[in-house]
């Protein structure tokens, strides 16, 4: 049974047009798009998360009752505080090294117990608005730091920078994958994945470690934490590949760089974030990854739990896109193949490809070269170069007389001269008469 070849389907007059521009052209073109989106990404998630942070809901501790406390502050800053009593000092010192609040005050010493390494912005702001309501009782606190940061790390910039160096090398080797990895089985990708996780895990934490001096010590399980999220990173760009092809970058960049990094809590806390990104600091993987640095690094934070939870949760459901993902390629290229179609960035590929290969001709002709179908190149010899317009010269570096690039012979000359002698290049040997010891 013959299966008659699809009819290709009538495209637009757009289409048309585009087609008779310059195959490179068309190709830039078409990639355009991407430039398009960074700025627009930048401005809608970068710009207006923080052009204006400013605390809201706050969560504040004290030690017994908050009843008076609370009411002061909500005199002197309304809305920006959010107070908790605690029972006993350890455990204000404990959710204030835990993150699950912000500061916290001791009335019975007037102390106010603060933690640098998990929040350098609020615990240098949040002394300074809650001092005023504690002036206004009478006291006069003191601080405590109960984490203070480094020298090499003053302002706990690290966790974020390493944080995006993770994702983005997790994103980019699967995106690379997606682009153009398409006919590779599962265990391939994967392997690529995880190799790939490795390397980058390996060299930013050599980078950072030993070459920068902004990390002292924890080598071994920052680079199984950086690992870890690396292939988490990367199985759930895989999956989402076979859905979104070419165009992998958009939700890659979207879920990864321009909403993790201002919803990590990394560069400012979520109390200072606007929304949605106050809530996503509980699902996107720059706080998963930033939590589980500070713990590492300084012992602050809500511990790795949270960060693994997070690292599996991202891995599953990329492994999910994948197995379901590749069927679902595999019925729109039939579909494709069925109806004829072809996509614009193809018909692209398809002509400067051809465009190439004639260029290529055109240049290898002018320096005495021609080629064969078998795609073997052969040195025009001297008798048959007399039949070229333009005589060459045996120099590389200096090409033919008029220049590397002359002007293109006239219509009908070259082209059956060049014709004539690929004819004499390629025809095949006559069999010579005789025996076989003979010939």
């Amino acid at each position: 049974m013959t299966v008659n070849p699809p009819l290709k389907p009538e495209v637009s007059a757009y289409r048309r047009w585009y087609s008779t521009l310059h195959p490179s052209l068309q190709l830039i073109g078409l990639q355009l798009w991407l430039p398009l989106f960074f700025i627009v990404a930048f401005c809608l998630c970068y710009v207006a998360a923080f052009h204006a942070p400013h605390p809201h809901d706050v969560p504040v501790g004290i030690v017994g009752s908050a009843q008076q406390f609370e009411s002061d502050l909500d005199r002197t800053v309304p809305g920006v505080v959010s107070v908790e009593s605690l029972a006993t000092v350890d455990e204000a010192k404990a959710a204030v090294l835990s993150g699950r609040v912000a500061v916290a005050f001791d009335p019975a010493t007037s102390t106010i117990f603060k933690a640098s390494a998990h929040q350098y912005q609020v615990s240098a702001l949040l002394p300074v608005l809650i001092t005023p309501a504690l002036q206004a009782e009478n006291i006069t606190p003191t601080t405590l730091d109960l984490a203070p940061l480094p020298p090499y790390d003053e302002y706990g910039t690290v966790s974020m920078y390493l944080m995006l160096a993770w994702c983005i090398g997790g994103y980019m080797v699967a995106m690379f994958i997606g682009l153009m990895g398409a006919p590779l089985r599962h265990r391939s990708r994967m392997a690529v994945i995880v190799v790939g996780g490795a390397l980058i895990s390996l060299i930013t934490n050599v980078l950072a470690g030993p070459v920068v001096g902004a990390v002292d010590g924890h080598f071994g399980a920052l680079f199984l934490i950086a690992w870890g999220w690396i292939v988490a990173v990367g199985l759930a760009v895989n999956g989402l590949s076979y859905f979104a092809g070419r165009f992998i970058a958009v939700p890659a960049m979207i879920i990864f760089v321009f909403l993790s990094m201002p919803s990590s809590g990394a560069a400012y806390p979520s109390w200072f974030m606007p929304e949605p990104f106050a809530w996503l600091n509980h699902v996107v993987v720059g706080s998963g990854i930033t939590e589980m640095l500070k713990r590492e690094l300084y012992g602050v934070g809500p511990g790795f739990a949270r960060g693994f939870i997070m690292m599996a949760g991202y891995a599953v459901v990329g492994l999910v896109l994948m197995f379901v993902g590749k069927p679902y390629l595999e019925w729109r290229r039939v579909r494709r193949v069925i109806s004829g179609r072809t996509t614009m960035f193809a018909d692209a590929n398809t002509a400067n490809r051809e465009f190439l290969t004639r260029e290529r001709d055109e240049i290898l002709y002018r320096h005495g070269l021609l080629t064969t179908d078998t795609g073997t190149i052969h040195t025009i010899s001297a008798g048959e170069r007399e039949e070229l317009d333009e005589p060459t010269t045996p120099s590389m570096f200096l090409g033919t007389p008029g220049g590397l690039e002359p002007e293109l012979p006239e219509e009908g000359q070259s082209p059956q001269s060049r014709q004539s002698v690929q004819s004499r290049l390629v025809e095949p040997a006559q069999p010579t008469a005789g025996t076989h010891a003979e010939q």
